[in-house]
């Protein structure tokens, strides 16, 4: 089947099909392809009936994780051979979320998650499936890992969605430009969006994919939205409503659709009816030079997009002592630095001849990720670790650096093209850098040439004309300048320069490097290497932002100017005598430097600023004076959307590390451990395995000073009983993620009620809302894992 010419339908929902036809809540669906081969080929069947062209295998939780792994083979031959026999004309082998999050956010490593995948995805091919689903997605990473396992080890096509929440990021915060631009700088055959939302909830993304995707675009939505009956499970929208949104999208270019939770059969049977009356619509999708992290795009267009240099070791005797010794701090305070004054990428080169680079840009790059939403520069003269680099980079990032001579192409190009990304061109070969503009100029063609030979647009190509020193060749700087314009006028590639390089070896070099700034972007450039740092760089490039119409009505250049010079100076004599301070363990410090450390996510800080700290303060005050602001502070960002939940989990580690200092402070001392909030059980339902929503929420709680008690997932009312006996918790959190076991919630709430004890139950998870609050008798809703946190705060303010 070409994919790219014609319509592809997939088939609806197996899931909640299976539970109407005898799946008991809790049990693993993909065991009925043993146990009950008869039921998922006869809905496999129903749908092939409907007029699929495409059947899933049931197969979505079929990983190590969720499944004995010695039950693999058997679970997944079976389950092709179930759409095989049901007469499917393509098979499509479906593979899930792991159910684990990956570090940074977690613990599960990138290559543990690739493994896991590739054990999967092997066996589908031996099986015979035509191509694999990865969907239902939500990190990025976890996405690539899966996508990665295909490719290297199987033939396969890959289809990727995502699913996306109300505010139309994903749960781990990525949004549809994100996703859009990461996934087909992959080379994935298609790109969409399922589950989560109805279609008409779905469209605004749809919208969005469909204007950057040059992949065809996949949607399987719900039902609509689940809303409860009698104390049963409905979906609210109908056939005819369905392929009425649906078809919205289609006309708008949407290529491959089927159904998602809630579907049936005759809603496949109603698609497929409206698709053989239209014909594919070909989308124009934007061309766009774009770098990505997992939570983050940055567009190079005309405006000025500035890369900081400092994560370079290159002169820099603490960043080079810093690397040798394994020590991250001092990286992640540049990186943060550079951020906040204005840095939109971060350029990390990790090269010392000592120390195993490669490894060390791989742990760079996640701890960055971990506590930066801006997208990174991958910058090495060392191939394996800028392979490394952007094989567990999460996003496209930007590498540096290709050149013209053919062993460079030959090595970088490949690598570019596997991974994804944007390449950095240096207009250099085997003669060293030409002296002319023209002689500049035709390097950049090369590359272009030999990147179009990989199938890498003009648009993921950049080019570096290469400053030389005003010091030794004052008269190759006009050269950079004319190279420029070139670039810009006959190829139309988007430039980067590297400032500094202008001014090395003459003094005042700030005024070299901003007078160097002007000429240059006057000459075409789009993204200065600089020092985002340096006042003086920085003014020139707002002052530019002005002249170029790029900072409208010149807001963000009167805001600035309108700090005084004094506040200036203030500010940066107290940045001065903080890091003096620092610099000299004083206890002081602690306090001026706690609460920032936790809002920034610098677990490696953590431990030490609360054992200075201690010296003056006892644990309670720790917690009520730096730890509780913090954490308010980052959860108000949480909530306005202006950071996501990677950068919670990482605040929400810093402060368990802080209170595993307190923890021990306590215990040594013998004192009472005041900052006990209260006590609360958790647990995830009987008949639910999912857990990782309720694990943050623990995480969070015990942030705020709250005493969990967590009793796992697949919790029976029994156990529940028991644990609030033993332990007097008068508050319990319950969690579900599936509607089927929103049931077993409900009967928890009513067994304990009936036992006679006397507690309030909070409830959450995907499937949750109010509405199902009232159904199941819990007294409070908790939307995420900060509402949990106020819904605690607020009870035992009341209840103690």
């Amino acid at each position: 089947m070409n994919f790219k010419e014609q319509f592809i339908l997939f088939d609806g929902a197996m899931g909640t099909q299976l539970q109407a036809r005898g799946l008991p809540v809790g049990e693993n669906p993909e065991y009925f392809n043993l146990s009950h081969p008869e039921i998922v080929r006869s809905i496999h069947k129903d749908y092939v009936d409907a007029g699929v062209n495409v059947i899933t295998t049931n197969t979505f939780q079929a990983n190590r994780t969720k499944v004995k792994q010695e039950d693999l083979p058997s679970l997944i031959s079976s389950a092709i051979a179930h759409a095989k026999d049901a007469g499917a004309s393509l098979v499509a082998y479906d593979m899930g979320p792991i159910g684990q999050l990956l570090r940074p956010a977690g613990t599960l490593s990138f290559d543990e998650a690739y493994n896991i995948f590739k054990e999967q995805v092997l066996l589908a091919e031996q099986n015979g499936a035509n191509l694999v689903l990865i969907e239902t997605m939500s990190d990025l990473l976890e996405v690539k890992a899966a996508i990665l396992a295909v490719k290297e080890n199987t033939k396969l096509p890959i289809f990727a969605t995502m699913s996306y929440q109300a505010d139309a990021r994903t749960f781990m915060g990525c949004d549809p430009l994100t996703a859009t631009l990461t996934l087909q700088s992959l080379n994935v055959d298609a790109i969409g969006v399922n589950c989560s939302l109805g279609p008409v909830e779905l469209s605004p993304i749809v919208d969005t994919i469909l204007e950057y995707a040059k992949v065809p675009v996949m949607v399987q939505a719900n039902a609509g939205l689940p809303e409860i009956i009698n104390g049963e499970t409905y979906y609210s929208i109908t056939v005819e409503e369905y392929v009425q949104a649906v078809g919205h999208m289609v006309q708008k270019g949407v290529q491959i659709v089927g159904g998602c939770c809630g579907t049936t059969p005759e809603f496949t049977k109603g698609l497929r009816a409206f698709l053989d009356t239209q014909k594919v619509v070909k989308t124009s999708p934007r061309d766009v030079s774009a770098v990505t992290s997992g939570l983050k795009t940055v567009i190079i267009n005309e405006d000025l997009t500035l890369i900081g240099e400092r994560i370079n070791p290159t002169g820099k005797r603490r960043l080079k002592e810093a690397l040798r010794n394994k020590d991250l701090s001092y990286i992640l305070q540049e990186g943060l630095a550079q951020a906040e004054n204005g840095a939109d990428i971060l350029d990390v080169n990790v090269g010392l001849p000592e120390i195993d680079e490669a490894q060390m840009m791989v742990r760079v790059l996640e701890e960055l990720q971990a506590i930066l939403a801006n997208p990174l520069q991958i910058d090495s003269s060392s191939v394996q670790a800028i392979e490394e680099g952007a094989r567990h980079y999460n996003g496209c990032p930007l590498i540096n650096s290709v050149n013209g001579k053919q062993e460079s192409l030959d090595t970088i190009l490949p690598i570019v093209k596997k991974y994804g990304g944007v390449v950095l061109g240096l207009c250099l070969d085997e003669e060293g850098i030409p002296k002319t503009a023209r002689g500049r100029l035709e390097i950049a063609q090369k590359i272009l040439l030999e990147a179009k030979k990989y199938e890498i647009e003009k648009s993921s190509v950049l080019i570096d004309p290469l400053v030389l020193t005003a010091s030794a060749q004052q008269d190759q700087v006009n050269v950079t300048l004319e190279t420029l314009r070139l670039l810009k006028d006959e190829l139309g590639v988007r430039t980067v320069v590297g400032l500094s390089n202008v001014s090395f070896g003459l003094p005042n070099r700030e005024l070299l490097n901003a007078t160097f700034l002007a000429q240059a972007v006057g000459a075409g450039l789009n993204v200065p290497i600089l020092n985002p740092l340096n006042r003086s760089i920085m003014e020139t490039v707002r002052a530019l932002k002005v002249l170029l119409a790029q900072d409208r009505d010149s807001v963000k250049y009167i805001e600035q100017e309108a700090l005084s010079e004094k506040a200036i100076t203030d500010a940066e004599q107290e940045v001065f005598s903080n890091r003096k301070t620092i610099q000299k363990a004083n206890a002081e410090d602690g306090v001026l430097d706690l609460k920032e450390i936790v809002i920034k996510g610098r677990k490696e800080l953590a431990a030490n600023q609360v054992e200075k700290l201690l010296i003056l303060k006892t644990p309670l005050d720790i917690v009520d004076e730096f730890l509780i602001p913090a954490l308010n502070e980052v959860g108000g960002k949480f909530e306005r959307g202006e950071l996501f939940l990677p950068q919670l989990m990482q605040t929400a580690q810093t402060v368990k590390n802080a209170q595993e200092v307190l923890k021990k402070h306590l215990e040594s001392s013998n004192e009472e451990n005041s900052t006990n909030r209260g006590k609360i059980i958790l647990a995830t339902v009987a008949g639910d395995i999912h857990d990782i929503g309720k694990n943050i929420v623990k995480m969070i709680l015990e942030n705020y000073g709250f005493q969990i008690f967590d009793l796992g997932k697949d919790v029976s009312s029994e156990q529940l009983v028991e644990a609030i006996q033993e332990h007097d918790t008068p508050l319990v959190g319950l969690s579900a993620l599936m509607t089927t076991t929103v049931k077993n919630m409900k009967k928890s709430i009513e067994d304990v009620r009936e036992a006679g004890l006397n507690v309030k139950f909070f409830v959450g998870g995907a499937v949750l809302n109010e509405e199902y609050r009232e159904f199941v008798g819990a007294e409070y809703y908790a939307r995420d894992a900060l509402e949990s946190v106020k819904i605690a705060q607020n009870f035992f303010a009341e209840n103690l």
